[in-house]
């Protein structure tokens, strides 16, 4: 018997809790299973405490993304309204109410924002993982090419389904994001500073239901609202409640080759001097404040450094590989199938990070000094360099998924094996 095999005996072997704290997917709070409200099942006009009126919480939730005003809504039901008889328990979690009228609600609402929960939330462990990157490195592109790549592929392979928490965040991801980049080959546009996307929130659900839900949440602030201190008391919660995290970053970031880049593709040196925030900078912004507080001032947090653009790349490589050789795995995509391939990952983590040392030191050594679990990783989430805002062929992501699959494998859902 191996020593992954014995950690692995020794983890099933933990107590299981009775319940687990909840983590909000939409406003990142965290808070115990008895701290939910209650959306009301009906309404009444002879009781006010059942009429229909306005949630102010939620109303002020939803402004902040600029979202409409909802009026008329059931009211809010704090349990503790209610007799302990008329509460309602699945696997020692509350679930329901029954009010005093004698219907049933099962509406569970967060506490602070009041946005309904997933039923299992609770039941099982809330992992969120987060994507967050500085202005410009392409978040909106990735999460998409993932998102799709996830759905249609890589959850077959894991004996899983990749689908959007409900309707209503479906019909945004197809129609903002989906349909234009892979119907249309268009490429989308960079969010703006004053326009906060609601969080687009997708699950990763198992077959096997001994396997908790895995929830994916793309907060789609504007890129340099990541270096903006208006913006770290909502983007703090989010990255301090997550359990991992996909840090995009883009080589066009990097001083250090951005010129050499540009050169070799031939572009104009206009369209390079934008908002490129260096590396470091965004990582001391998002991570200096939270990180402060840990332990030995390091978080644990699972982190996939994830350089986009991959294809960009092309323009370094070479056959002596003073940056990245001509036949780098970096160029190849990999399809990992049941279990996580550590050689594969080996070979592309060792890369990446010898390539980050060499083109920018003080990005690499800010990460080790605050992170203790980081991984480097290479994607391109359309496959070739796009010319003008348009893409020249079909989408063909590579690698895109291999740091979701990677923190897959340290939250423990799937096992590695070391290729044959």
């Amino acid at each position: 018997m191996g020593l992954f095999e014995l950690f692995k005996k020794k983890t099933q072997d933990a107590p299981r809790p009775l319940f687990y704290d909840i983590v909000c997917p939409f406003c990142f709070s965290k808070f115990s299973p008895e701290a939910v409200v209650f959306r009301a099942a009906h309404h009444r006009e002879d009781d006010e405490d059942y009429a229909l009126g306005e949630d102010e919480q939620l109303n002020k939730y939803r402004e902040r993304f600029g979202l409409d005003t909802v009026y008329d809504l059931e009211a809010i039901i704090h349990p503790r309204q209610v007799p302990e008889e008329h509460h309602i328990y699945s696997d020692h979690v509350l679930i329901g109410l029954n009010d005093r009228y004698g219907i049933v609600t099962r509406r569970r609402l967060c506490p602070h924002c009041h946005n309904e929960l997933p039923v299992t939330a609770g039941k099982v462990p809330s992992n969120i993982i987060s994507i967050i990157g500085a202005s410009q490195v392409g978040k909106s592109v990735y999460m998409t090419s993932l998102i799709h790549t996830l759905q249609n592929t890589t959850a077959d392979h894991f004996e899983a389904a990749c689908m959007p928490l409900n309707a209503e965040i479906s019909r945004k991801f197809r129609s903002m994001y989906e349909e234009p980049l892979f119907e249309r080959g268009d490429l989308l546009a960079s969010t703006q500073k004053e326009r906060m996307q609601e969080p687009f929130i997708f699950q990763f659900v198992f077959k096997d239901e001994s396997k908790p839900p895995l929830t994916l949440v793309f907060f789609d602030v504007a890129g340099e609202g990541m270096v903006d201190q208006d913006y770290l008391g909502l983007q703090g919660q989010h990255i301090k409640n997550s359990s991992g995290i996909l840090f995009m970053v883009d080589p066009l970031q990097i001083r250090s080759i951005r010129e050499r880049i540009r050169i070799n593709l031939g572009t104009e040196p206009g369209e390079w001097v934008s908002q490129y925030d260096e590396p470091r900078d965004v990582v001391l912004t998002m991570f200096g404040d939270f990180i402060a507080y840990e332990d030995k001032g390091k978080t644990d947090i699972p982190t996939a450094v994830v350089l986009t653009k991959s294809d960009m790349l092309r323009a370094l490589s070479d056959e002596d590989g003073e940056y990245i050789k001509s036949n780098s795995n970096v160029f190849n995509n990999v399809v990992h199938r049941k279990t996580f391939n550590i050689t594969e990952f080996e070979n592309i983590d060792g890369e990446i990070r010898r390539f980050i040392e060499k083109v920018d030191r003080p990005f690499k050594g800010t990460m080790d000094v605050y992170f203790k679990n980081t991984a480097y990783f290479a994607v391109s989430a359309l496959g070739s360099n796009p010319i003008d805002q348009k893409l020249q062929g079909v989408v063909s992501p590579i690698r895109v998924d291999e740091p979701f699959i990677w923190l897959l494998y340290q939250l423990k859902y799937i096992e590695g094996r070391e290729a044959n």
